[in-house]
């Protein structure tokens, strides 16, 4: 493994992707090398924007009637425990858990009309916009942020072009696969797990034991390598590289150079180490970001649900948007609420109020906002009606989601539901309708092509067009 000097913390990617950035021995250049991974970003030629994208995925899929879409005159056995109240757009509540997402309802959108769920309990369909069997036969659909690797990337980057955060189903599901485009263009995914505790469950375990130790590898610099003993081993293979080059005539090792540069960029200047490092925040921003505990009525910590410090993945996501990371996924659990949902919501809803509200403001104060999209929403909604164990089951007939910035208008609520919340009457939103807005927030043409392995074009998305209201 390849370690950057003088960081105590261990952070580590997609080993699928990244199996072996460099290897201290030799360098090594031997299998999939961060050098291989930044040629192949610069492929297709990469892009000046700068706008970046932030995917929060809400795990377990949340209940919509208890966050943004409330019925109070539903049936007791239907209607949410929880009260509506008014928000900054005239006319528009949500419920009593969401109080500050209320407080900026006018920056923000609301989408109460999510359609054409999987019911897939992973985050793949929030990742592609796709069913996780479309096109399975070679390769699978690639995840948004590794399509922004593909056609954004560059060879000058200073930061990766996409950061999977996300913990829990979506780790365990590798949800934010590269799918055809092949490993070079995979997620980096660094292990937050010290920071952000997520219980697995049981199955969970299982899975992610399945896919092995390569799923993540170690992006930290090894104290027993120092930058001096690197450069040494740079000096080395440059001069090595010399020798072939004078016999090269086609210019293969000038490329192999600039790739290998940029690889001993990225790991020696620190800047994606520092990102990462909340302790380099300043202690009132990590307390902006944490969500304070109710003492009056805290709910029920479900063992698969995050705390309050869960927000700061946001702050984190905000750092390394700033360090020059295009896309970043992040994930929130657990809304898996399949029993006392009540008192779980009661437990989950602040945290997410909290952490939605800190990350819209601090973007907006920083000057960000107008550059970076935020979305946060789940892979299906839930039940209407309360089960006989006082929860709600997975719903894919209609979900919710909760927009922000990226020169996006705010105050705007897309779709209505039946007095239930539980099927879309108005503005039916299909999944790959949001992800086709997130490539066009990037500057990216939905209607682009991607040629997979058999040599046919497939386009971003099939059947998704920019949402009109937003774009």
């Amino acid at each position: 493994m390849f370690t950057v000097l003088g960081q105590r913390t261990r952070h580590r990617c997609d080993g699928g992707s990244r199996r072996s950035f460099l290897k201290a021995g030799s360098l090594g250049l031997a299998g999939l090398t961060l050098a291989d991974v930044l040629r192949a970003e610069q492929v297709s030629g990469g892009g000046a924007s700068q706008k970046a994208v932030i995917n929060i995925h809400l795990d377990g899929g949340p209940p919509q009637m208890d966050l943004i879409d409330p019925k109070p005159e539903a049936p007791s056995e239907y209607r949410s425990p929880f009260s509506s109240i008014p928000t900054a757009i005239p006319g528009f509540n949500v419920t009593e858990l969401l109080p500050k997402v209320a407080s900026i309802a006018n920056e923000l959108v609301f989408l109460r009309s999510l359609v054409g769920a999987a019911a897939k309990h992973d985050a793949f369909q929030c990742q592609s916009g796709f069913n996780e069997k479309s096109l399975a036969a070679v390769g699978g659909r690639p995840a948004l942020g590794c399509v922004v690797n593909h056609l954004l990337g560059s060879a000058q980057d200073r930061a990766p072009t996409f950061v999977d955060l996300m913990q829990g189903r979506p780790l365990a599901r590798n949800s934010a696969r590269p799918g055809f485009l092949g490993p070079a263009f995979g997620s980096f995914r660094p292990d937050i797990s010290h920071l952000f505790e997520r219980e697995l469950e049981a199955g969970m375990k299982v899975e992610l034991a399945r896919l092995g130790a390569g799923h993540t590898t170690k992006l930290s610099l090894m104290r027993e390598l120092s930058v001096g003993r690197l450069d040494d081993r740079l000096s080395l293979l440059g001069g090595l590289d010399r020798t072939r080059r004078a016999i090269d005539h086609n210019g293969h090792m000038d490329a192999l150079d600039t790739f290998t540069q940029q690889a001993y960029r990225i790991l020696t200047s620190g800047e994606f180490a520092a990102a990462m490092d909340l302790e380099k925040e300043d202690p009132k921003m990590l307390d902006r970001y944490t969500a304070p505990v109710s003492s009056s009525n805290p709910g029920t910590k479900f063992y698969t649900s995050e705390g309050p410090q869960a927000g700061r993945k946001l702050l984190l996501a905000r750092r390394l948007i700033e360090a020059g990371v295009r896309c970043v996924s992040v994930s929130i659990s657990d809304f898996d609420t399949h029993s006392n949902n009540n008192s779980r919501m009661r437990q989950l809803g602040p945290i997410v109020d909290h952490a939605l509200h800190a990350l819209i403001t601090d973007l907006r104060d920083r000057g960000m906002l107008d550059n970076v999209t935020v979305l946060a929403w789940g892979e299906f909604g839930r039940t209407p009606k309360i089960n006989p164990e006082g929860g709600r089951d997975h719903w894919p007939r209609v979900a919710m989601g909760i927009m922000a910035g990226g020169g996006m208008p705010g105050g705007v609520v897309l779709g209505a539901t039946d007095r239930y919340a539980g099927e879309a009457t108005e503005r039916p939103i299909h999944y790959q309708d949001v992800i086709a807005t997130l490539y066009h927030q990037l500057g990216i043409d939905s209607a682009t092509t991607l040629t997979d392995p058999t040599g046919r074009p497939q386009f971003l998305v099939d059947q998704g067009t920019p949402i009109a209201e937003l774009v």
